[in-house]
Protein backbone atom coordinates (compact mmCIF):
# COMPACT_ATOMS: atom_id res chain seq x y z
CA UNK A 1 0.00 0.00 0.00
CA UNK A 2 0.82 3.24 -0.78
CA UNK A 3 3.81 3.89 2.22
CA UNK A 4 2.03 7.31 3.58
CA UNK A 5 -0.55 9.29 4.48
CA UNK A 6 -0.96 12.88 2.68
CA UNK A 7 -2.85 16.02 2.47
CA UNK A 8 -6.87 15.70 2.50
CA UNK A 9 -9.40 18.32 2.85
CA UNK A 10 -9.82 18.90 6.56
CA UNK A 11 -10.99 22.74 6.58
CA UNK A 12 -10.97 22.99 2.51
CA UNK A 13 -13.30 25.73 1.98
CA UNK A 14 -16.09 25.09 -0.47
CA UNK A 15 -16.79 26.31 -3.68
CA UNK A 16 -19.32 29.83 -3.23
CA UNK A 17 -18.09 30.01 0.84
CA UNK A 18 -20.82 27.07 1.14
CA UNK A 19 -18.51 26.40 4.80
CA UNK A 20 -15.90 24.19 5.78
CA UNK A 21 -15.51 20.97 6.29
CA UNK A 22 -14.49 19.01 9.26
CA UNK A 23 -12.47 16.11 10.31
CA UNK A 24 -15.07 12.75 10.04
CA UNK A 25 -14.40 9.68 12.07
CA UNK A 26 -12.05 6.64 10.04
CA UNK A 27 -14.59 4.48 8.76
CA UNK A 28 -14.55 0.82 6.50
CA UNK A 29 -15.81 0.86 3.14
CA UNK A 30 -18.80 -1.21 2.13
CA UNK A 31 -18.40 -3.69 -0.73
CA UNK A 32 -22.13 -2.24 -2.04
CA UNK A 33 -20.22 1.21 -2.78
CA UNK A 34 -20.09 1.69 -6.34
CA UNK A 35 -17.55 3.61 -8.35
CA UNK A 36 -19.18 7.33 -7.77
CA UNK A 37 -19.71 6.60 -3.84
CA UNK A 38 -15.79 6.11 -3.33
CA UNK A 39 -14.49 8.28 -5.83
CA UNK A 40 -16.91 11.37 -6.33
CA UNK A 41 -19.91 13.00 -5.19
CA UNK A 42 -23.14 11.75 -7.13
CA UNK A 43 -24.06 15.36 -8.13
CA UNK A 44 -22.24 18.47 -7.90
CA UNK A 45 -18.58 19.08 -6.77
CA UNK A 46 -18.54 18.10 -3.17
CA UNK A 47 -15.66 17.10 -2.06
CA UNK A 48 -16.39 13.22 -0.68
CA UNK A 49 -14.65 10.48 1.10
CA UNK A 50 -11.35 10.67 0.16
CA UNK A 51 -11.34 14.41 -0.48
CA UNK A 52 -13.05 15.12 3.23
CA UNK A 53 -10.48 12.99 5.41
CA UNK A 54 -12.69 10.34 6.90
CA UNK A 55 -10.85 8.01 5.64
CA UNK A 56 -7.16 8.96 6.13
CA UNK A 57 -6.27 5.07 6.01
CA UNK A 58 -9.60 3.74 4.44
CA UNK A 59 -9.61 0.05 5.18
CA UNK A 60 -11.61 -3.08 2.78
CA UNK A 61 -12.19 -5.54 4.88
CA UNK A 62 -13.72 -8.69 2.25
CA UNK A 63 -11.79 -6.58 -1.15
CA UNK A 64 -12.57 -9.45 -3.73
CA UNK A 65 -16.83 -8.73 -2.68
CA UNK A 66 -16.30 -5.33 -3.57
CA UNK A 67 -17.51 -4.32 -7.26
CA UNK A 68 -13.75 -4.36 -9.71
CA UNK A 69 -14.99 -1.21 -11.27
CA UNK A 70 -15.16 0.24 -8.46
CA UNK A 71 -11.46 -0.70 -6.84
CA UNK A 72 -9.78 -0.11 -9.97
CA UNK A 73 -11.45 3.63 -9.98
CA UNK A 74 -8.76 4.11 -7.03
CA UNK A 75 -5.55 3.65 -9.32
CA UNK A 76 -5.48 7.15 -10.77
CA UNK A 77 -5.45 8.40 -7.06
CA UNK A 78 -3.21 5.80 -5.76
CA UNK A 79 -0.82 6.64 -8.45
CA UNK A 80 -0.80 10.89 -8.44
CA UNK A 81 -2.27 11.92 -5.17
CA UNK A 82 -5.31 13.76 -6.26
CA UNK A 83 -8.90 12.68 -8.21
CA UNK A 84 -10.40 15.25 -10.86
CA UNK A 85 -14.04 15.07 -10.56
CA UNK A 86 -16.08 16.25 -13.29
CA UNK A 87 -19.56 17.18 -13.97
CA UNK A 88 -21.76 19.72 -15.89
CA UNK A 89 -20.71 22.89 -13.90
CA UNK A 90 -17.09 22.31 -14.68
CA UNK A 91 -14.14 20.37 -12.95
CA UNK A 92 -12.22 20.24 -10.37
CA UNK A 93 -9.08 18.51 -8.99
CA UNK A 94 -9.07 18.02 -5.50
CA UNK A 95 -5.75 15.99 -3.15
CA UNK A 96 -6.76 12.60 -2.09
CA UNK A 97 -3.50 11.14 -0.67
CA UNK A 98 -4.26 8.12 1.49
CA UNK A 99 -2.86 4.75 2.95
CA UNK A 100 -5.45 1.69 1.60
CA UNK A 101 -5.68 -1.25 3.42
CA UNK A 102 -7.32 -4.19 1.47
CA UNK A 103 -7.91 -7.36 3.49
CA UNK A 104 -9.29 -10.79 1.48
CA UNK A 105 -10.09 -14.09 2.05
CA UNK A 106 -8.68 -16.85 -0.63
CA UNK A 107 -11.76 -18.03 -2.07
CA UNK A 108 -14.85 -17.67 -0.65
CA UNK A 109 -15.51 -20.09 1.87
CA UNK A 110 -11.86 -18.53 3.16
CA UNK A 111 -10.36 -22.09 3.95
CA UNK A 112 -8.42 -22.64 0.99
CA UNK A 113 -5.24 -21.94 2.91
CA UNK A 114 -5.57 -23.81 5.88
CA UNK A 115 -4.30 -27.26 6.14
CA UNK A 116 -7.11 -29.91 6.73
CA UNK A 117 -9.73 -26.83 6.60
CA UNK A 118 -11.88 -28.83 4.31
CA UNK A 119 -12.39 -26.29 1.53
CA UNK A 120 -14.43 -27.16 -1.16
CA UNK A 121 -14.01 -24.41 -3.94
CA UNK A 122 -13.35 -25.60 -7.21
CA UNK A 123 -10.29 -24.36 -8.61
CA UNK A 124 -12.10 -22.64 -11.51
CA UNK A 125 -13.89 -20.80 -8.43
CA UNK A 126 -11.02 -20.19 -6.64
CA UNK A 127 -8.89 -18.31 -10.15
CA UNK A 128 -12.29 -16.07 -10.64
CA UNK A 129 -12.36 -15.28 -6.65
CA UNK A 130 -9.19 -13.63 -6.67
CA UNK A 131 -9.05 -12.03 -10.22
CA UNK A 132 -11.23 -10.03 -8.57
CA UNK A 133 -8.38 -8.14 -7.83
CA UNK A 134 -7.13 -6.78 -10.93
CA UNK A 135 -3.46 -6.92 -11.45
CA UNK A 136 -2.99 -3.37 -12.28
CA UNK A 137 -5.02 -2.68 -8.57
CA UNK A 138 -2.21 -4.86 -7.16
CA UNK A 139 0.24 -3.04 -8.82
CA UNK A 140 -0.18 -0.33 -6.84
CA UNK A 141 -0.05 -2.14 -3.37
CA UNK A 142 2.95 -2.14 -1.76
CA UNK A 143 3.24 -4.82 1.13
CA UNK A 144 1.34 -7.80 0.87
CA UNK A 145 1.13 -9.89 4.13
CA UNK A 146 -0.56 -13.50 4.16
CA UNK A 147 -2.02 -13.62 7.68
CA UNK A 148 -1.72 -16.55 9.44
CA UNK A 149 -4.32 -18.39 11.60
CA UNK A 150 -5.04 -17.41 15.18
CA UNK A 151 -3.22 -20.79 17.61
CA UNK A 152 -5.03 -21.40 20.53
CA UNK A 153 -1.40 -20.76 22.58
CA UNK A 154 -1.90 -17.04 20.93
CA UNK A 155 -6.03 -17.12 21.81
CA UNK A 156 -4.94 -17.46 25.43
CA UNK A 157 -2.18 -15.42 25.83
CA UNK A 158 0.02 -17.78 26.18
CA UNK A 159 2.41 -16.64 23.51
CA UNK A 160 4.98 -14.28 23.71
CA UNK A 161 3.99 -10.60 23.68
CA UNK A 162 5.15 -8.34 20.86
CA UNK A 163 6.26 -4.58 21.19
CA UNK A 164 4.83 -1.52 22.42
CA UNK A 165 2.67 0.53 20.36
CA UNK A 166 5.27 3.20 21.72
CA UNK A 167 8.34 1.83 20.37
CA UNK A 168 7.21 0.96 17.39
CA UNK A 169 5.81 4.94 16.92
CA UNK A 170 9.06 5.99 18.64
CA UNK A 171 10.95 4.33 15.83
CA UNK A 172 8.56 5.10 12.97
CA UNK A 173 9.05 9.05 13.68
CA UNK A 174 12.89 8.45 14.45
CA UNK A 175 13.03 7.35 10.76
CA UNK A 176 10.62 10.10 9.37
CA UNK A 177 12.75 12.54 10.92
CA UNK A 178 15.63 10.70 9.20
CA UNK A 179 13.89 10.60 5.68
CA UNK A 180 13.50 14.26 6.14
CA UNK A 181 16.68 15.13 6.72
CA UNK A 182 17.60 13.61 3.60
CA UNK A 183 14.70 15.48 1.69
CA UNK A 184 15.01 18.45 3.17
CA UNK A 185 15.25 21.40 0.22
CA UNK A 186 13.43 19.18 -2.08
CA UNK A 187 9.39 18.96 -2.84
CA UNK A 188 9.29 15.84 -1.02
CA UNK A 189 8.78 14.81 2.63
CA UNK A 190 8.31 10.97 2.67
CA UNK A 191 9.61 8.53 0.49
CA UNK A 192 6.16 7.64 -0.69
CA UNK A 193 6.37 11.18 -2.34
CA UNK A 194 9.82 10.84 -4.47
CA UNK A 195 9.55 10.05 -8.24
CA UNK A 196 11.40 6.76 -9.10
CA UNK A 197 13.78 8.69 -11.38
CA UNK A 198 15.30 9.87 -8.76
CA UNK A 199 15.77 7.29 -6.55
CA UNK A 200 17.53 5.70 -9.03
CA UNK A 201 19.94 8.59 -9.80
CA UNK A 202 19.67 11.17 -7.24
CA UNK A 203 19.87 8.66 -3.95
CA UNK A 204 21.05 5.44 -5.02
CA UNK A 205 21.17 2.14 -3.38
CA UNK A 206 24.33 0.30 -2.19
CA UNK A 207 26.59 -1.17 -4.65
CA UNK A 208 24.48 -4.43 -5.73
CA UNK A 209 22.01 -3.95 -4.05
CA UNK A 210 18.97 -3.94 -6.36
CA UNK A 211 20.54 -6.98 -8.17
CA UNK A 212 17.71 -9.14 -7.43
CA UNK A 213 15.15 -6.40 -8.09
CA UNK A 214 16.64 -5.80 -11.75
CA UNK A 215 16.47 -10.12 -11.99
CA UNK A 216 12.70 -9.65 -11.45
CA UNK A 217 11.67 -7.06 -13.68
CA UNK A 218 13.84 -9.13 -16.47
CA UNK A 219 11.56 -12.23 -15.75
CA UNK A 220 8.40 -10.30 -15.15
CA UNK A 221 7.69 -10.36 -11.68
CA UNK A 222 8.03 -6.78 -11.45
CA UNK A 223 6.55 -4.02 -13.55
CA UNK A 224 8.44 -0.72 -14.20
CA UNK A 225 5.85 0.67 -11.02
CA UNK A 226 6.65 -1.98 -9.15
CA UNK A 227 10.74 -1.78 -9.19
CA UNK A 228 10.04 2.31 -8.08
CA UNK A 229 7.32 0.97 -5.04
CA UNK A 230 9.96 -1.54 -3.94
CA UNK A 231 12.87 1.29 -3.95
CA UNK A 232 10.92 3.16 -2.00
CA UNK A 233 9.92 0.75 0.60
CA UNK A 234 13.87 -0.45 0.62
CA UNK A 235 14.53 3.35 1.86
CA UNK A 236 11.96 2.98 4.26
CA UNK A 237 13.36 -0.53 5.62
CA UNK A 238 16.62 1.53 5.74
CA UNK A 239 15.66 4.51 7.92
CA UNK A 240 13.75 2.42 10.10
CA UNK A 241 17.36 0.30 10.40
CA UNK A 242 19.39 3.91 10.99
CA UNK A 243 21.15 2.97 7.17
CA UNK A 244 22.22 5.73 5.50
CA UNK A 245 20.64 3.90 2.01
CA UNK A 246 19.50 0.40 1.46
CA UNK A 247 21.66 -2.20 1.24
CA UNK A 248 21.07 -5.77 -0.38
CA UNK A 249 19.27 -6.86 3.12
CA UNK A 250 17.01 -3.84 2.79
CA UNK A 251 16.13 -4.56 -1.19
CA UNK A 252 15.47 -8.40 0.48
CA UNK A 253 12.46 -7.24 2.32
CA UNK A 254 10.71 -4.81 0.32
CA UNK A 255 10.90 -7.45 -1.98
CA UNK A 256 9.50 -9.87 -0.03
CA UNK A 257 7.07 -7.84 1.10
CA UNK A 258 5.92 -6.95 -2.19
CA UNK A 259 5.99 -10.22 -3.89
CA UNK A 260 5.31 -12.92 -1.46
CA UNK A 261 7.88 -15.13 -2.94
CA UNK A 262 10.06 -16.22 0.59
CA UNK A 263 13.82 -15.17 -0.05
CA UNK A 264 14.74 -16.04 3.66
CA UNK A 265 15.66 -11.69 4.35
CA UNK A 266 12.45 -12.03 7.04
CA UNK A 267 14.44 -14.46 9.01
CA UNK A 268 17.73 -13.26 8.65
CA UNK A 269 19.19 -11.00 11.64
CA UNK A 270 18.97 -7.49 11.38
CA UNK A 271 15.89 -7.82 9.05
CA UNK A 272 13.31 -7.06 11.58
CA UNK A 273 11.68 -3.50 11.38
Amino acid sequence: MPSAVGPSLDGYLLPNNRGRLIRCSRQAQRAQDSCHGLCSSCSGQHPTRWQSGWSKSPSFDEAAEFHSRALDALRQPLESGHVVIARAAGVVRLPARFLMVLAANPCPCGRHTLHGAGCECPPSVIRRYQARLSGPLLDRVDLRVEVEPVTRGDLMGQGGRGESTAAVAERVRQARERAAARLADTPWRLNSEVPGQELRTRWQAGPGALAPAERDLERGLLTARGLDRVLRVAWTVADLRERDRPEALDVAVALELRTGIARGAMSLPGAGT
